[in-house]
């Protein structure tokens, strides 16, 4: 039997394995129902709502005690769902959860699909798309900076302001509707252009400062892909470590010693990195780091920042130009590395090959210069703070750029269309396209593969 949108639905909410509490959630019309019957104390059909009752739960077959609870009672419509949930607090760890759940599954609920609870909220109301789209944002959020953002638009702030755009153009198209309809009067075409034209104009201006903050935004839901390249024994793994204050790449004196690709997201400045550890690129007669040599160099071709580390207490080889050379048109920093040693690298050259790429000078073993090369990423990405003229909404999420361009589109169609004499009624098609366009960001028009496609994303449980 098909999954209904009415079944009463369970999961766990918490991370598997061991912690001081798991939690199992329960949502749908028999949530207390479900709930009542395996457990013991409290009548819960009949206690206060937002309200956490101590018991147990038991198996009714046989009379066995699984675990000491705390069970939360929560009536709808104020709760995630706008459904009926329980939620069970039992002690932390596998065995007692899972028995938990099993129960919870045998008296009459069914295993929730990853995303449920939050599509339910989205079903019912209480969330729009673009907030229920916030809600793993936030979960998945690396940085304080990603994590604001995330709780703005969970708050609905990009929502309203994409409700008051496709307000706007409601108010003008159905402007242009009664000017069609009276056609009697002279300037009623004319009035009707100038309004589309300065309406357009507007709406556009409006959606043009949303998409200034996508890169932003991007980086910030995404994180940067960050190679760290460099010779062989040049201080990389010193570097991811130092970054991640701790040691999670082995660092030896040893040419060859980082054989693959490490990765391990870091906040710097507010920016999360994707940090990338790669082993040194250069010729080498061991097939398992030649492997590694070329997992480098594919990391390298999709890094969206690229860390150069150079030694400074040797003289620029070869090996060293061919990699400035390599990545002479990626976003970059060099970091001139092992500055507590005698300087041999000729830094004349050095910048003159780096052309307008920062150089950091580091000595990484003594934690100097990481506070700068931090700043310079910042400044990188976020040269003038986090760009936004939209009252500090951003747009992270890339469904939402792709409709905001394909909006923006729509709206260069209108004034062409104005601007090349085509009649009223032909221009206002491109702008209801732009009106359905923005309602896809906020779910006021979907279609059900979408959901589906999102919601999928989601974890079990939230």
């Amino acid at each position: 039997m098909a999954n209904s949108e009415n079944d009463t639905i369970a999961a766990i909410s918490t991370p598997v394995g061991e912690g001081g509490i798991s939690i199992i959630r329960i949502s749908g019309d028999d949530a207390v129902k479900v709930a009542q019957r395996i457990y013991k104390g409290k009548n819960l059909a009949k206690v206060a709502t937002h309200t956490i009752n101590y018991g147990h739960i038991v198996d009714p077959d046989t009379d066995q005690e699984v675990d000491e609870v705390m069970v939360s009672v929560m009536r709808a419509p104020h709760t995630y769902t706008r459904e009926d949930v329980i939620e069970i607090n039992c002690h932390g760890g596998l065995l007692a959860t899972n028995r938990i759940l099993q129960l919870v599954l045998s008296f009459g609920a069914r295993m929730a699909e990853p995303g449920e609870f939050t599509k339910r909220a989205f079903l019912n109301g209480r969330l729009d798309l673009s907030q229920s789209e916030a809600v793993m944002d936030l979960i998945r959020a690396k940085t304080d900076k990603s994590m604001k953002v995330a709780l703005n638009q969970l708050d609905g702030d990009l929502s309203r302001l994409i409700r008051n755009l496709r307000q706007d153009i409601l108010d003008v198209l159905a402007q242009v509707e009664v000017n069609i309809d009276y056609p009697e009067y002279d300037a009623v075409e004319e009035m009707t252009t100038k309004l589309l034209k300065e309406k357009a104009a507007d709406i556009q201006q409006r959606i043009q400062g949303l998409l200034k903050t996508a890169k932003q935004g991007k980086v910030l839901r995404d994180g940067l892909a960050t190679a760290i390249i460099g010779q062989p024994n040049v201080g990389k793994s010193s570097l991811l470590n130092s970054l991640l204050h701790e040691d999670k790449a082995i660092v030896t004196n040893v040419a060859g010693t980082t054989r693959d690709v490490i990765e391990e997201y870091v906040n710097v400045n507010g920016v999360p990195l994707k940090l990338i550890d790669t082993a040194g690129i250069r010729d080498t007669n061991d097939q398992v780091e030649k492997i590694g040599v070329e997992r480098s160099r594919k990391a390298l071709g999709a890094a969206d920042l690229v860390l150069l580390l150079i030694d400074s207490s040797n003289k620029l080889t070869d090996e060293d130009r061919q990699l400035l050379e390599a990545t002479k048109d990626k976003q970059r920093i060099i970091i001139l590395n092992k500055t507590d040693l005698p300087r041999k690298v000729d830094l004349a050259e050095l910048k003159l090959l780096a052309g307008k790429s920062a150089v950091i000078e580091t000595s990484i073993v003594n934690y100097e210069g990481m506070d700068q090369l931090g700043e310079q990423i910042g400044h990188m990405f976020f040269n003038e703070g986090i760009e936004s003229n939209q009252n500090n909404v951003m747009v992270t999420n890339a469904r939402h750029i792709g409709l905001l361009h394909q909006a923006n589109d729509a709206l260069s169609d209108v004034l062409k269309g104005i601007n090349d004499g085509m009649p009223v009624d032909l221009v206002q098609i491109d702008m209801t396209r732009c009106w359905e366009l923005l309602g896809e960001i906020t779910g006021d028009s979907y279609q059900d593969e979408l959901l589906d496609q999102l919601f999928s994303q989601f974890c079990l449980g939230k």
